[in-house]
């Protein structure tokens, strides 16, 4: 292979490297402040157990195909009834992960001759499924119901026919704010259109019982939500809630369901226990509730910044190297506190973003805070 051949790699590194935006993995170390393990279920003894009694009971590691194929599990299919009982869906599938199911859903649902309206924030699996779609799609302003109002306006005024699709987070994981669902189903529902919500950062923490904040829109044939696994919920996968007739539409025709080898049925059978936990006990959700209201109340008066409201805390900085240099201090003082840079986030807003999980407490956020005030006074611009 010629050295050109591999250069082309080696100079986008090198630029991303000089404006600050070259990823690196690096081993969790000292006090999770990154985490979405928002209830402290991913090392849960309950989770554990799960496991080991599936095992027992004979559940394969592997699905050894696709779910139409062999790889259809008795513990998928359990999973889906339980997941579609405690949300009150229609229909639940469950996939491999968040993204997964994202870029399944949108590739697919919207058809052409629709338009997809989408939060500006809107997360990058979210793109992904977008852009495989028939559908044109436009950004409306982050969290803003008249610039999604606009964005359908302009469209039927230039002769769309179709049918609008709404697509947001119900609680936003860069900036922890949470989108207006009530008004954008009615927006939905005027325009004879269907809203799209991914409740990743909300689900088993916000809305009663820990359902996601959708949970106000249960029942509603037009709603399709997205309960992602691997967050607050400790595992991993997706649990896709919609009508019993918008999920098997998405079984047969959406090419990552099809193609995929399934999920392990180990991982459902966690998935199955960490629905019990949310359920059973709801005092994990009452503790995070309160110490993330320690936390925004602690942000506001240690650092002057004002609080998201929930449990994901940004701190802008801007400067993606000034970013960098703080949260290297902090990891170097015990606190596990990362730098979100562009394009995850947009361009000159980089931040750190302080996640508040039961794995810490009021004293921990507090040290956290007090040396973040010294590290943003001593690493200027």
């Amino acid at each position: 292979m010629s050295v050109d051949a591999l250069y082309r790699y080696e100079k986008t590194l090198a630029g991303l490297e000089r404006k600050g935006r070259r990823r690196l993995l690096a081993a969790p170390g000292g006090i999770d402040f990154t985490s979405n393990d928002y209830l402290g279920l991913a090392d849960s003894p309950r989770l554990k157990a799960a496991i080991t009694a599936a095992i027992e009971r004979g559940v394969p590691v592997g699905a050894g195909g696709s779910r139409l194929l062999r790889g259809n599990h008795a513990e998928h299919e359990a999973l889906e009834a339980e997941a579609a009982a405690f949300f009150r869906a229609g229909r639940v599938l469950f996939f491999g992960s968040g993204y997964a199911a994202n870029a399944a859903l949108f590739s697919v649902l919207p058809q052409r001759g629709d338009l997809i309206v989408h939060d500006a924030l809107i997360h990058a699996s979210a793109h992904e499924g977008i852009a495989a779609s028939k559908a044109d799609a436009m950004a409306a302003r982050h969290n803003d119901v008249d610039a999604f109002a606009d964005a359908i306006g302009r469209w039927r005024r230039a002769g769309g026919r179709g049918h609008p699709w709404i697509a947001v987070e119900s609680l936003y994981s860069m900036d922890g704010d949470r989108a207006p669902l009530e008004a954008l189903a009615a927006l939905a529902d005027r325009h004879d259109g269907f809203l799209v919500i991914d409740e990743a950062h909300a689900t088993g923490v916000h809305g009663h019982g820990g359902r996601g904040l959708s949970a106000v829109l249960e029942g509603r044939e037009n709603i399709v939500a997205l309960h992602t696994c691997g967050k607050a919920l400790g595992v991993s996968g997706a649990l896709l809630g919609a009508s019993r007739l918008v999920c098997d539409y998405i079984v047969n025709r959406a090419r990552g369901f099809i193609y995929s080898t399934a999920p392990s049925p180990l991982t459902a059978a966690a998935v199955r226990e960490a629905l019990k936990i949310v359920a059973d006990e709801p005092d994990r959700r009452a503790g995070l509730d309160q110490l993330s209201h320690f936390a925004n109340e602690a942000l506001a008066t240690t650092l002057g910044v004002a609080g998201s409201g929930s449990q994901i805390l940004p701190v802008m900085i801007g400067d993606n190297g000034r970013a960098l240099r703080i949260a290297a201090r902090m990891q170097a003082e015990g606190y596990d506190v990362r730098a979100i840079r562009p394009p995850t986030v947009p361009e000159g807003t980089a931040r750190l973003r302080i996640a508040i999980t039961l794995n810490i407490g009021r004293t921990e956020i507090v040290g956290v805070l007090d040396r973040l005030k010294v590290a943003l006074a001593e690493e200027r611009p």
